[in-house]
């Protein structure tokens, strides 16, 4: 008996020596520019690290964290840059100042809402054009989240037309924030997420932006300020994305790095339902309580939209000016994509009164 349990046991050596290595799990820390419970960060960077889970069998872990834990709100892409993270969460609109380009994906006053943007993006060479961008700065890009239109602000004071925003300090960033100083004479903020509730709550400043309502609501912004502004013509849309190291992500299994990419894609699917319709559910409470809604005049809309337009055409101009004719090139790309929709989107049917 005792020469069969030997056997046996040998057998088995044998056996697990002759089958195949298992890959080796693959585990990334990703901080987010965001406080964690943030609804971009439950909406984006907990969905993506779920579906990577799920399409990738529990081979690549992603353990996410709220902003200011691993690395400064508005250092996320520093962070990766610089080898303290392998990888991180946020926006493109965080990197306008560094290059103007990210505006065109960070979304702009006057750029596409939610439904020509997400068609750019994964059917008309847009995901091309930023993971292209991120490569010649070292990183591998994965788009994981388009959101829905925001609110153009939470307010102490009203705004009902363009001088009514001359020197207001208003918390803002990205394409935005330019034209709001360089068009309207209001007086651009940056602070990260985590401060904005306090800073229009003691009346630091007249107003902010942030997200959808769905994304306000729990910040708890309509309870600091009076009046809520729609629509969000200053960001029709807007995008996240989780940047590795090019190295961190050529270490991966071949066989891994298609399901890592497909999960981030359905991550920006589902992410925008789900806006969709968390949405519509804020805005039915902002309706029912205490505040004042202002919505703006579509002729004062038009005017916001064309500054932005006007903004981004003449920063492109610029940058093309000075020898990098890249943003020109891609914001012609993006504009041909938007006159054509809006020419031959009429068919659709959008519900609205």
């Amino acid at each position: 008996m005792f020469d069969r349990l030997k056997a046996w046991g040998l057998a088995a050596t044998l056996l697990t020596a002759a089958m195949p290595a298992s890959a080796q799990e693959v585990t990334w820390q990703i901080p987010t520019s965001v406080p964690e419970g943030s609804p971009f960060y439950v909406n984006f960077l907990e969905r993506f690290a779920d579906n990577v889970d799920t399409l990738t069998e529990g081979r690549v872990e992603i353990e996410p964290f709220g902003a200011g834990v691993l690395v400064p709100a508005l250092q996320v892409y520093d962070g990766v840059r610089d080898g303290v993270i392998k990888a991180g969460h946020s926006t493109p609109s965080y990197r306008v100042n560094q290059d103007p380009i990210n505006a065109i994906f960070a979304g702009f006053p006057g750029g596409m809402g939610p439904e020509a943007y997400i068609t750019w993006i994964y059917e008309d060479g847009g995901k091309e054009a930023l993971y292209d961008l991120r490569a010649k700065e070292g990183f591998k890009s994965l788009i994981v989240g388009i959101g829905s239109s925001e609110i153009m602000a939470h307010s102490n004071v009203p705004v009902q037309k363009a001088e009514d925003l001359k020197g207001l300090k208003y918390r803002t960033s990205g394409p935005w924030a330019e034209v709001m100083r360089e068009y309207f004479g209001a007086v651009p903020t940056v602070v990260p997420p985590g401060e904005i509730y306090t800073l229009l709550q003691r009346k630091g400043v007249d107003l902010i932006e942030w997200g959808p309502p769905s994304g306000n609501l729990p910040e708890g912004f309509h309870e600091a300020a009076k009046y809520i502004i729609v629509p969000g013509v200053h960001q029709p849309t807007f995008l996240w994305e989780v940047v590795l190291k090019q190295e961190t992500w050529d270490a991966i299994d071949d066989d891994l790095k298609p399901l890592i990419e497909k999960a981030a894609e359905l991550t920006t699917m589902e992410g925008l339902i789900h806006f969709y319709s968390a949405d519509i559910k804020a805005l039915k409470t902002y309706a029912e309580g205490k505040n004042e809604i202002i919505t703006l005049d579509p002729e004062f809309v038009t005017e916001l939209s064309a500054a932005g337009k006007d903004w981004i055409s003449k920063k492109a101009a610029s940058e093309k000016e000075a020898g990098k004719p890249e943003m020109a090139d891609l914001l012609a790309n993006y504009m041909a994509f938007l006159d054509e929709w809006s020419a031959q989107s009429s068919y659709l049917i959008r519900n609205q009164d």
